[in-house]
């Protein structure tokens, strides 16, 4: 691989053949130590930058599954300790789960707390429970999934005594 000058040096005897070997020979290892520090030191950083961010990538859903089982110990915990026993009721509540109406028995008590919103439905795995209305506020903030049936509070009847017209009835054939 002689080129054009080098064949016109070689004619007129101004270097000889293994001097033209020996600078080419020197030419492609400089081309080769100076390209090949910086393709395989490039090359290394980038792969050292993937594998730390497939590190933090692995890191995070670690930690989101860690937090996620944690979540699900503390509604668990709470539904847990918070039931209130249903046996030996007398009334059944309906409600729906997933589309499919479910009934669970409970005392008349209890289905008149449920319904004026005092006590709520929580599902615990396959079962059902019934837990006070605070506790279901607790488990609403952490997964609003396990509340089934949570009515909204109503206001205490009004007082009769403070209502001046209590003791004036509306007749029923009044026209408006």
């Amino acid at each position: 691989m002689v080129n054009a000058l080098q064949d016109q040096l070689l004619k007129a005897g101004l270097v000889k053949a293994h001097q033209i070997n020996k600078a080419t020979k020197e030419k492609r290892q400089a081309e080769r130590s100076n390209n090949a520090p910086h393709a395989a030191t490039e090359e290394a950083r980038q792969a050292k930058l993937q594998k730390a961010e497939q590190d933090r990538n692995r890191n995070r859903e670690q930690q989101a599954e860690q937090e996620r089982k944690a979540q699900a110990a503390q509604i668990r915990q709470l539904i847990e300790t918070q039931r209130l026993a249903r046996s030996g009721g007398d009334s059944t509540f309906q409600f729906v789960d997933g589309g499919k109406i479910k009934k669970i028995r409970l005392h008349a008590a209890q289905r008149a707390q449920l319904m004026c919103g005092m006590l709520a439905v929580v599902k615990l795995d396959q079962s059902y429970e019934l837990v006070p209305a605070a506790t279901a506020a607790k488990i609403a903030q952490r997964d609003p999934t396990h509340i089934l049936v949570r009515n909204a509070p109503t206001p205490p009847p009004p007082d009769l005594e403070s209502d001046p017209y209590a003791a004036y009835p509306v007749p029923d054939d009044l026209d408006w």
